[in-house]
């Protein structure tokens, strides 16, 4: 509780991952800081460099806070669809063009989603937060028709988290295998 209301915090996740911290000043909000580039802030350059540090899989390297400061699991969704990128093609073998599209849709999602977000919650702090909004692309939207082509989102289950995409805009049709797809 706080003089100005209370905050109710709760994880509906079976991990249990969520976690809320109080600090005292910059210096102490630093130490959570993991390094990733800031999006909204950086340049192709900037954004180039931290995609291709290391050859991962698109999805990995976008949600990895260590490259990119807070995309996570469900922007990642929408900026690989908007960019009309595979999960898991690895970013040291993207072509340039695919690097500017990439750099260009993860801009354009987050920019449009801080946006709606603001405009749902005017200056109030938001009510229910959750992964799952309505207007998404393929997040939360499997076997929903994907809104450019119509085909059925597909998803795969890596690690601890999923991929959604669309076959036919993303993957060239080509569905991904997992191991729950695989047995």
């Amino acid at each position: 509780s706080f003089p100005s209301g209370s905050l109710l915090f709760t994880e509906a996740g079976s991990k249990k991952r969520a976690s809320l911290h109080l600090v005292r000043g910059e210096a102490e909000l630093q130490a959570f800081n993991r390094g990733g580039v800031e999006v909204l802030d950086c340049d192709l350059s900037g954004f180039r460099a931290a995609l291709l540090c290391e050859n991962h899989t698109l999805k990995r390297t976008l949600t990895d806070p260590r490259l990119f400061s807070g995309i996570g699991n469900v922007y990642s969704d929408e900026i690989l669809h908007r960019a009309r990128l595979s999960p898991v093609a690895l970013t040291q073998r993207l072509p340039e063009e695919a690097v500017e599209r990439l750099f260009a849709a993860s801009q354009a999602i987050l920019r449009e989603w801080v946006e709606r977000l603001r405009e749902e919650t005017g200056k109030a702090f938001p009510e229910k937060v959750t992964a799952f909004r309505p207007g998404m692309s393929v997040h939360g939207r499997f076997q929903k028709p994907c809104p450019v082509c119509g085909t059925a989102v597909q998803r795969i289950a890596h690690a601890e988290s999923e991929a959604n995409y669309c076959p036919r805009y993303q993957t060239g049709g080509k569905l991904l295998a997992d191991r729950a797809l695989s047995r």
